[in-house]
């Protein structure tokens, strides 16, 4: 949960909220922000049950707030989903889900999953595509999963944005595609700031976008009852 991936979660939540309300509208939120340093040594030395507490305390403050519903604005941070919704009164948004309803709106069911090594390896947002959506993951071998790990944590959560990084991005996701997935999940929030979606050598899903628009499509329907 780095401030990269929350400023690009705080535009995309506003730039939906003006697209579908015209005017002056934005979208009404409330953001608390953790350190990430601690948060990723806590992932890193595998301490998730401590990340979940953090996480799930952050999400009461939310809830005592008065919001509608909960988002974790980073793909990693679902490891402890469970954790975090049984924290609460109201309800979370689960990223996985608007990301798989996605694909399978538009026939998709073999994709490939771009992400963090706890991410891809972790089974967690897998389990879930699998599981509860039908959809088949195929993840990229270990070598790429950890060449992809290193350029997330040690480039884009601290904002670097290498031309050597987009390619080996480009040739992980062109790998999956001679693997003949249909598409690739752009499972992770920093992702977005390497390459666009429409760069890949196949249909690309951004579950930053996807979890962004559900959340709007989520306080709309709120705001109407």
């Amino acid at each position: 949960m780095s401030w990269e991936s929350s400023a690009l979660y705080y535009r995309l939540l506003n730039t939906a909220a003006q697209r579908r309300l015209g005017g002056h509208h934005n979208a009404r939120s409330l953001l608390l922000t953790l350190d990430f340093d601690e948060l990723n040594a806590l992932a890193s030395g595998g301490h998730w049950y401590l990340l979940g507490d953090k996480l799930a305390q952050a999400a009461e403050r939310l809830d005592r707030a008065g919001a509608d519903f909960v988002m974790i604005t980073a793909v990693t941070g679902h490891a402890v989903a469970e954790r975090v919704e049984a924290s609460l009164r109201i309800p979370l948004l689960h990223l996985a889900d608007p990301t798989a309803e996605a694909i399978r709106a538009s026939g998709i069911t073999r994709v490939g999953l771009l992400g963090t090594r706890y991410t891809m390896e972790m089974a967690f947002f897998v389990d879930r595509l699998r599981y509860r959506h039908g959809l088949e993951v195929l993840t990229p071998p270990e070598d790429q999963r950890r060449a992809l790990h290193r350029i997330i944590v040690d480039e884009l959560t601290l904002g670097v944005v290498r031309e050597a990084s987009r390619l080996t991005l480009l040739q992980i996701a062109s790998d999956l595609a001679r693997r003949d997935v249909q598409a690739v999940i752009v499972g992770c929030t920093e992702l977005p700031l390497l390459l666009d979606t429409d760069a890949y050598p196949m249909p690309a899903f951004d579950a930053t976008t996807l979890h962004a628009e559900a959340a709007i499509d989520w306080a709309l329907e709120n705001a109407a009852h």
